[in-house]
This record gives C-alpha cells, structure tokens and sequence, in this order.
C-alpha cells in the first residue's frame, strides 16, 4: 500500500504495531487482559449479579445495624437472675445472632428486590434517567406490601418511589465547583 499523506495507516484488528520495548508476548497477555476486563463487564453490568451484589449487600447492613443496635435493647436483669453467666451470655448471643439474621434477610430482600427490577427497567427502556429508580421503587414498594392489600400496596409503592426519588436526587445533585 503506498504510503499517503494525511491518510492514517489502517491495520487488522490485533496486528497494530507496537509501542517500542513491547514484544509479542507482551501484545498475546493485553489481549489476555482486555478478553478478562470484558468478561468482568459484562458480568458486573448483567441484572443477575447487581441482584445479588445488592442482596448481600443489603444482608450486611442489616445485620450491622441489628448489631448495632442490639447494645441499646433493655435487657430485664430479673428475666436472668437464675442463670450462670455463661448462659446469659450464650443466650444474649442467640437472640443477637437471631436479630441479625432477621434484620439482614429483610434489608438484603428490599435490596436485591429493588435492584432486580432497576436493572430490568433500565435494560428495557436502555436509559439510565430518574424514571428507572422511581418505578422500580413503586414496583418493589407494592411487592413488599402487597399482603396487605391493594390499597396498602399502591401507598406501599408511592412511598417507595418517592424516596427512591429522593435517594436518586441527593445522589445526583450537581456538586459546586468553589469546594
């Protein structure tokens, strides 16, 4: 091919030349990388894996926050006045693990319901826009309460959605500049 002037060099994709000190080994383990970032990409950006990381996510500040405040529960010393100080111990420690259970799976529920159906809405309408947080928060609102009725859902999910608005918003806010 002549070599034209203005005209950018076009090579196969793989078989641009390198930049000087690198060898082919070196281009064989980018390519090796770059296969590795993609696959890692893709995984992170697929419904399945913001569900779960949310899931699990949810599940540990739950339980941190049943632990947390599990030291501030009133604890009657009559209820215990039998009991070794082993016991007592061993039975403060089953309520706190039960507590934590039962706080991290409600916290891990909402998170990975609410993400679940984010990442679907957002993959549909394929724009990431306020409209996603605030229907995906009606949707898993009315989920959550659904039990109780029709009534209680609807509010369920208008509650929901306005503080998925108002979580949305405060994390979108444009920050000043003078900082």
């Amino acid at each position: 091919m002549p070599n034209l002037p203005l005209v950018p060099p076009i090579f196969p994709a793989g078989k641009e030349p390198l930049p000087p000190g690198f060898t082919e080994e070196d281009r064989q383990n980018m390519l090796q990388q770059k296969k590795y970032q993609d696959y890692m990409t893709m995984g992170m950006e697929s419904c399945l894996a913001k569900t779960v990381i949310a899931g699990v996510g949810g599940f540990g500040i739950g339980a941190f926050f049943s632990l947390m405040s599990a030291s501030f529960a009133y604890e009657d010393p009559l209820l215990r006045a039998q009991k070794t100080t082993t016991q007592k111990a061993s039975d403060i420690f089953k309520e706190m693990g039960k507590g934590m259970y039962r706080s991290g799976k409600g916290f891990g529920k909402v998170g990975a319901l609410f993400a679940g159906i984010e990442c679907v809405i957002e993959s549909y309408r394929a724009k990431n826009d306020m409209v996603n947080p605030i229907a995906a928060g009606f949707m898993a609102g009315g989920i959550l309460a659904r039990n109780s009725g029709p009534k209680a859902a609807f509010g369920g999910g208008l509650a929901f959605a306005a503080f998925s608005a108002a979580i949305d918003l405060f994390l979108r806010r444009e920050t000043s500049d003078e900082d």
